[in-house]
């Protein structure tokens, strides 16, 4: 009669580099096709220049924010306020103007790269 043991025995051994990759590659079948070329197109300066002026916009939005929320708290009187408000209204709509150009932009950058 055999022992156990002749019928045990030891798994195969796995190249797990080998193994990662095909992972990889069955997970996102895109990634071993990527190209990569390090040239920086204008597509890429649509993308970039347009991230800058979005995060413009979004500074601005802050600020906006910001000088309102110190003149509620200054406990000024409604005329104050409102020449507050006055003052800050059309920078607001210039950073939300910034802010969504530049996203469009970039938007535009990565429908066409």
């Amino acid at each position: 009669m055999e022992s156990l043991d002749s019928f045990t025995t030891r798994p195969p051994q796995v190249n797990k580099k080998l193994l990662c990759q095909l992972a990889l590659t069955n997970w996102f079948p895109y990634s071993g096709a990527m190209n990569t070329d390090t040239k920086f197109t204008v597509f890429d300066g649509l993308i970039w220049g347009g991230s800058a002026i979005s995060i413009l916009g979004l500074i601005g939005l802050i600020w906006c924010v910001v000088t309102v929320w110190k003149a509620r708290s200054a406990k000024l009187q409604d005329e104050e306020i409102r020449a507050v408000m006055q003052k800050v209204l059309p920078r607001n709509l210039g950073a939300l103007f910034l802010s969504v150009i530049g996203l469009m932009l970039v938007i535009i950058g990565i429908i066409l790269s």
